[in-house]
């Protein structure tokens, strides 16, 4: 909901002869209208025709009829019908009210189908204009206070058809510098309405509005009539506090839903982050199962262990066994090793010129008899253990 922009002021007056209407009161608006010459100055500005040439008007009965009782009515405030066939809908709007655009067109298409009887032709179809005089903003995005729509050709540009029109002006946007007398903006300026003496201004000049603002004047001196436009105006009044209300508590619902969307969001979010974590739960018990089979495989394999272990033990004692017979096989070699190394210093004594083959063949000889191991072999060669055993082999 959005904030009506036109406070109803309480009247404050310091005498009874500085009190007048406010033509923007719905019902001043509807009074006024009941008078054939301000009715035909007013519709010869919407029209932008000269007021010579409107003719006759007549006020018709401002109900629409019902095709069906499940039909909504609708209730017009003033509803004219020209010389010429033409009707108009004027409606005064002092509050705001939501969906106007679509308020609008639902009176203009009634009072445009409402025209026929059963069986009568398309060909009685009379132009119909459905004009909204607004006490509010309703069209926020541009400064226009007066807006006339037609129906138009999309493709070509082309007027449609002639025989409806809307109507639409916003009395909060009359521009401060406009003084001309005539003109629709002057009878805008003429419904927003002031005090005693600028409203008087206003009229000059025009006489169609110098005949509302005589009117007005009769009216604001007429004790029944001002009795009923002060409770218009308390009702009015009391309209727009509830108003305020209503969209004081329209406010807390939207911050309420507000945090309620914001909740849902966190709620949605938490529900995906359990999904996610219900997923890797899966996962992990997924891992977990085949870890638990890998734990039973390793507890296997480490049966396993423990037996070769145990068999390795064994074996690490058989050869402890061995290895204390192979140290004594290791003595009696080094006894020999002393006595081939007594006879290898014969050897070298004996001939000097052989000495050098004669000790490598001596060398592999004594290797081959297994006298001396691989190292003790290449080292006397005076040769790697490496080189010694490709020349062996």
């Amino acid at each position: 909901m959005q904030t009506n922009e036109v406070e109803i002021k309480t009247i404050q007056t310091t005498s009874e002869e500085e009190f007048i209407m406010k033509p923007y009161i719905d019902w001043c608006f509807k009074e006024l209208m009941r008078n054939p010459k301000t009715r035909t100055g007013f519709i010869a500005a919407l029209l932008r025709l000269p007021p010579e040439q409107i003719g006759r008007t007549t006020i018709l009965e401002n109900e629409l009829s019902k095709r069906t009782e499940e039909e909504k009515q609708g209730v017009l405030d003033v509803r004219v019908l020209l010389e010429s066939g033409t009707q108009l809908d004027i409606e005064m709007q002092v509050l705001y009210i939501e969906y106007w655009d679509d308020r609008s067109l639902f009176y203009l298409s009634k009072m445009f189908s409402s025209q026929l009887q059963k069986g009568e032709s398309y060909d009685k179809l009379q132009k119909c204009i459905q004009v909204g005089v607004l006490n509010f903003t309703y069209f926020k995005k541009d400064n226009f206070c007066h807006r006339r729509v037609r129906f138009y050709d999309e493709a070509t540009g082309d007027l449609y058809s002639e025989k409806l029109e809307l109507q639409i002006l916003e009395l909060p946007k009359i521009p401060k510098e406009y003084h001309h007398p005539d003109g629709i903006i002057a009878w805008m300026k003429f419904f927003r309405g002031g005090n005693k003496k600028e409203m008087e201004e206003m009229a000059k000049g025009n006489a169609y509005l110098e005949s509302a603002y005589e009117d007005l004047m009769e009216m604001s001196q007429d004790e029944k009539k001002r009795l009923a436009y002060e409770a218009r105006e308390r009702a009015l009044r009391d309209q727009l506090a509830l108003q305020h209300q209503t969209e004081k508590i329209f406010q807390q619902i939207a911050e309420v839903q507000g945090e309620l969307d914001k909740a849902k969001d966190t709620l949605a979010e938490t529900k995906g982050q359990l999904s996610e974590t219900q997923g890797q739960l899966s996962k992990t018990q997924g891992q977990l199962s085949k870890t638990q089979g890998q734990l039973s495989e390793t507890q296997g394999q480490l049966s396993e262990t423990r037996g070769q272990l145990s068999e390795t033990r064994g074996q690490l004692s058989e050869t402890r066994g061995q290895l204390s017979e192979t140290r004594g096989q290791l003595s009696e070699t080094q006894e020999q090793l002393s006595e081939t190394q007594k006879q290898l210093a014969e050897a070298h004594a004996q001939n000097d010129v052989a000495h050098d083959q004669g000790r490598k063949d001596a060398i592999i000889d004594l290797y081959q008899k297994g006298l001396l191991n691989l190292e003790q072999a290449a080292s006397s060669y005076g040769m790697s253990t490496e080189d010694f055993q490709k020349l062996i082999f």
